[in-house]
């Protein structure tokens, strides 16, 4: 790493939407950047900031004394409750309230005796109007998509399918007459995709609806980003981010960032002991898996957001209790709208020998540990991301905004998964499940699941096409050590640069 005198590092601010599969990302990014060089401030929510505080102690956000965690707040009622915030409130909140404090924040930075003077602020995709600040403090600003490739170019064209007369549904009917899977021929990169594979808020009666114009929007405003930031690699979405590439300037993709992490960062790094997790996790369920033979168990996680009916559970349950398979299911108390997650008595007796239930876990290490064969999940990117670097096929439940579409790629492009329907039933989770452990199609996405895990290496490894594109970012952004040998050093250098990015 560089050595840099304090006021001449770069310092990047980087701002998450505040929601936990918006925050593991960003975290990584960031803890990347300060690996190069770089000079950090993470901006959390105050509501999230207190949620860390309570999941990993009073002092688990002291940071470092170049890696600072901040917070603002997110224009909501404050409340203690562990749990993800309505997200189109949420939306609507932040845009109307973040502002004026993330301009405070990022001057009192600039004020502050032995802190180096804000070059860079990378914000969340969807929180776009930030960069509005830098633009008028002489600041760079880049974007960070933390939705796959896919997903982004399928919010980046809402506005075209609302022009063309495709959005909103005309009426109730539309949900089930088929319409849905109406062939869409002109995004380019995504041949063959269907409406239903685009981020579900396009399925909406109202042309007003808050999901379908922020996120369109806020897409739409990636445009005038000096760059767009995406956690994928080439292989693995290489039409779509060629088509973003002729979209956009600049399109850095460095993903998948687990593994560029491992490839950069010692495991003794400074930054290792830092949480992206917002939920306590229960390191019990490795030990658990320590116990079962390789390639056995199911692990079962629907993620940060999801949130499903006790009949949808109850069918969930007793699928995976017939299937005859053990299974590790992470199931939130929050997963069922507006209670908690009950099972039946006699399930849990059923299963008590095969079944392990636990509210949160490290994801990573659970998906990598060898004892998993199979993830039942509901296809956020973080998620279906994490399986395809673990090399773990996947089963598919599909819960809102782009998770549809991932679920599209995952089964019908990459060949590493199933789709469970949306009208879950035991009978069709058994079936699924089976076929995934023991039948000919599980054995044969198995092989691919290996495949791309091997590609994933590639891309993130010395010389692949997100570690190049890595030090492209670096470079672009002006921090770390260059492949050119050039750093920026002074005020000046940081003000060319943004000058000549944002051309």
């Amino acid at each position: 790493m560089a050595s840099f005198g304090t006021e001449k590092r770069p310092h990047a601010v980087l701002i998450p939407q505040p929601a936990q599969g918006h925050i593991t990302p960003m975290l990584k990014l960031a803890r990347l950047l300060h690996n190069r060089g770089f000079y950090i401030t993470f901006v959390n929510s105050e509501y999230n900031h207190q949620r860390f505080l309570r999941s990993w102690g009073s002092h688990s956000l002291d940071g470092l004394h170049d890696f600072r965690f901040e917070a603002i707040p997110d224009g909501l009622p404050s409340s203690d409750r562990e749990v993800t915030q309505d997200i189109p409130a949420l939306c609507l909140a932040t845009r109307a309230h973040c502002g004026a404090p993330f301009r405070a924040l990022v001057t009192g930075l600039n004020d502050t005796e032995g802190v180096p003077n804000v070059t860079c602020i990378i914000a969340d995709g969807v929180m776009s109007f930030l960069l509005r600040v830098g633009d008028e403090l002489g600041i760079l600003g880049l974007v960070f998509w933390t939705t796959s490739a896919c997903g982004f170019m399928g919010y980046l064209h809402f506005a075209e399918l609302i022009e063309r007369g495709y959005v909103p549904l005309k009426d109730e009917s539309y949900f089930t007459s088929g319409y849905l899977e109406t062939q869409i021929d002109w995004v380019p990169g995504m041949r063959d995709i269907r409406l239903m594979d685009f981020p579900s808020f396009i399925r909406t009666t109202d042309r007003d609806d808050v999901m379908l114009n922020f996120d369109g929007g806020e897409a739409q405003n990636a445009k005038t980003a000096s760059g767009v930031i995406l956690n994928t690699f080439v292989d693995l979405e290489k039409e779509v981010i060629q088509a973003l590439r002729n979209i956009f300037p600049r399109v850095y993709t460095i993903g998948p960032l687990s593994l560029l992490l491992d490839d950069q960062i010692p495991p003794d790094s400074v930054t290792k002991t830092i949480k992206s997790s917002l939920w306590k996790e229960d390191d019990l369920c490795l030990k658990w898996l320590e116990q079962r033979d390789e390639a056995s168990v199911i692990y079962v996680n629907f993620g940060s957001i999801t949130v499903m009916t006790e009949e949808q559970l109850i069918e969930f349950a007793w699928g995976l209790a017939n299937s005859k398979h053990p299974f590790l299911w992470v199931m939130r108390p929050d997963l069922i709208m507006g209670e908690s997650a009950l099972l039946p008595q006699e399930f849990m007796e059923q299963t008590k020998d095969r079944c392990l239930l636990t509210s949160w876990c490290a994801q990573e290490q659970v998906l990598s540990h060898s004892a998993i064969a199979v993830f039942l999940t509901h296809c956020g990117w973080n998620s279906t991301l994490e399986s395809v670097c673990s090399g773990v096929p996947m089963i598919c439940w599909p819960f809102f905004a782009e998770q549809p579409t991932n679920c599209r790629y995952v089964c019908k492009e990459w060949g590493l998964g199933m789709e469970i329907d949306k009208d879950v039933r035991r009978e069709g989770v058994e079936v699924l499940v089976r076929e995934m452990m023991e039948g000919k199609k599980g054995r044969e996405m198995r092989e691919k699941a290996m495949e791309w895990k091997v590609r994933a290496k590639k891309a993130a490894g010395a010389q692949g096409s997100s570690h190049r594109n890595f030090c492209r970012l670096i470079e672009d952004i002006g921090g770390g050590t260059h492949a050119s040998g050039v750093l920026i050093e002074d005020s000046q250098n940081v003000q060319l640069l943004y000058d000549a990015l944002k051309d």
